[in-house]
């Protein structure tokens, strides 16, 4: 612990003796920086001897150094020597020998790190404004081997991910960033940096977004960026998998965009070549589909999409159909109404038992016992059926009219099966009778009942008939064998 901590304390001081020193070489040494021309080599000057030394000392230091974050491998005083030859080196021949722009990128790495430790935002402003002229004069300068292309493309990336920094005002603006990505790939072509692909399309999505860039644009540049990608995915053995990465990874932030720069024959270009091994795929076929209408795609003019639609509609048809029976399995009391209102009687009956058998709710089964009473008893004129059920009925749910009803119904369908007209007549008055049993059970059914009552209370039996069938006066109880019950004789 006590090691770390003087480690620490160490590694503050030398921060702070960093920044003193980035200070006093910023001010120093930028009037010298400009003193020879722009793409000056050591050739071009008097004093190019001793630049050359200096390049030969600075570049012992930069040794390993791949990315600016390895600078601190350097002790102070090495990080001091290493940085004032380098500005010794390009202040007297910025373009180096003229082969290698090693002074642009070197000062980079340099300016890139002091901006990293860097607290102070106005200094960290002009570290930055520096990183973005060195690259603008590696571009000017080497116009060979596609270094312009890079300089640029590298210059856009830093503008558009700040080198780095926490800061994000040292982005640069995407009006700029737009300016100098357009470049880059005019310039680069095919050449384009990989690093590139990723930066443009969020320049673009973000410029299209804010009604920046009209879609003809965006569509243009996404084209040319894929078109890069493709040309080095197919003749770039040594990055083709840095642009596979790249174009996958671009074209997923155009996707944000896509169906508002896009019509139909793009989507259509899009999803073919996934659909190989997803024909049957209904999650594929489904979004597929609602992506192409979307994009005003017609199944009349585009035979793709009429394929996709004739394999959903299979597939949802055999689903539906599977859910149906299903359903149908978990619900049998709607199949078996379904069977009832289609004229089948006997499926609806063993439905309905099914129904009853899987229910545990009481009052459900007395409901499907009532329907089997009214099958049974009005539509297979199984009059005895039907009263066992409807009586089945009402003990499992009790104040219920309906079965009361059912029954007097029943009665009277029966009584034409109880002989003599003063048995039917009987029949009629126990009809009556439940009517009158169930309204005042069941108020739900009151005029129902009331309606039966006025039509059928007037069929009485005989005075003279009940006397003369053993002295049976109004009041005696009469047994009505027909329809298994008893009643009162009212004349």
């Amino acid at each position: 612990m006590v090691l770390q901590t003087k480690i620490q304390l160490a590694m503050k001081k030398f921060g702070k003796v960093l920044k003193s020193i980035f200070a006093l070489a910023l001010l120093l040494g930028m009037a010298n920086m400009s003193s020879y021309a722009q793409c000056g080599k050591f050739n071009d000057s008097p004093e190019g001897g001793s630049a050359l030394k200096a390049h030969s000392v600075y570049r012992t230091y930069m040794s390993g150094i791949t990315n600016p974050e390895d600078l601190s491998k350097l002790k102070e005083e090495d990080f001091k020597i290493a940085f004032d030859n380098w500005k010794a080196a390009y202040g007297t021949a910025p373009a180096a020998d003229g082969k290698r722009p090693a002074h642009w990128r070197d000062g980079r790495k340099f300016y890139t790190y002091m901006l990293m430790n860097e607290t102070d935002d106005a200094k960290k402003e002009e570290y930055f404004d520096t990183i973005l002229r060195l690259y603008d004069e590696e571009q000017a300068c080497y116009k060979t081997k596609g270094l312009p292309s890079y300089a640029l493309g590298r210059k856009a990336f830093d503008m558009f991910y700040g080198l780095g920094a926490e800061d994000a005002k040292l982005r640069g603006t995407y009006d700029a960033m737009t300016e100098v990505l357009a470049e880059a790939i005019k310039v680069g072509g095919n050449a384009t940096e990989y690093i590139v692909l990723d930066p443009y399309a969020r320049v673009v999505v973000y410029q299209f977004t804010n009604e920046k860039m009209d879609k003809e644009t965006a569509r243009a540049i996404h084209g040319k960026l894929n078109e890069i990608a493709d040309y080095n995915i197919a003749n770039n053995a040594q990055l083709k998998a840095q642009f596979e990465f790249a174009k996958d990874r671009m074209n997923k932030v155009f996707a944000q965009i896509e169906r508002n720069i896009f019509d139909c024959d793009y989507f259509i270009n899009k999803i073919q070549p996934d659909f190989p091994g997803n024909e049957d795929n209904p999650e594929f076929l489904k979004n597929s589909i609602t992506i192409l209408k979307q994009q005003g795609c017609d199944a009349a003019s585009s035979p793709f999409l009429a394929d996709l639609e004739s394999r959903w509609k299979k597939y949802a048809d055999e689903e539906n159909r599977k859910r149906q029976e299903e359903f149908e399995r978990n619900n049998p009391d709607v199949m078996a109404k379904k069977l009832r209102d289609a004229g089948d009687y006997k499926g609806a009956l063993a439905k309905y038992q099914e129904a009853i058998d899987k229910e545990e709710d009481a009052e459900k089964q007395g409901l499907y016992y009532y329907r089997i009473a009214e099958i049974k008893g009005k539509k297979l004129r199984d009059f005895n059926g039907g009263i066992s059920n409807a009586n089945k009925a009402l003990k499992l749910r009790s104040g219920w009219g309906l079965p009361h009803i059912l029954i007097g119904d029943l009665y009277i369908q029966k009584s034409k099966s109880c002989g003599d007209a003063f048995l039917q007549k009987c029949a009629y008055l126990a009809a009556v009778d439940k009517y009158r049993y169930a309204k005042s059970l069941d108020p739900s059914v009151a005029e129902k009942a009331n309606d039966k009552i006025g039509k059928f209370a007037g069929t009485r039996p005989d005075k003279d008939t009940a006397f003369m069938r053993g002295g049976l006066k109004e009041g005696d109880t009469v047994q009505v064998s027909c329809i298994g019950t008893s009643v009162k004789l009212r004349f």
